[in-house]
């Protein structure tokens, strides 16, 4: 199998993959932008802020160039990390699943 042919191999069971989990994925994109917009709400940011805000917390990037101030916000916050974590983690594991079955058909032929 060509290298073309893998990542088109590959790229279709991330999406595959992905079918499946969506429901969840759905989910924890839901409530990371809904603990952003209640910071958002709670800290006096505009929505754009707090879903940004929220993304790069979820991500676990944080720039640091919006920080919540109140004790409720600093809670959502650490929530919204959390549920980031459990996203990354969930897409990384589709992807090494769909990684895995490439490797197993090229080494089976």
């Amino acid at each position: 199998m060509d290298a073309r042919a893998m990542r088109r191999s590959f790229f279709a069971g991330l999406l595959q993959g992905l079918k499946v989990v969506w429901p969840i994925v759905s989910v924890l994109i839901g409530v990371m932008l809904l603990m952003g917009f209640v910071i958002g709400y709670l800290e006096g940011w505009g929505l754009g802020d707090a879903a940004y805000f929220a993304f790069v917390s979820g991500l676990t990037i944080g720039y640091g160039d919006l920080v919540p101030k109140s004790p409720v916000s600093r809670m959502l916050a650490v929530c919204i990390g959390f549920s980031g974590i459990l996203l990354t983690g969930m897409v990384a594991a589709v992807a090494v699943r769909a990684l895995d079955e490439v490797a197993t058909r090229e080494r089976n032929g």
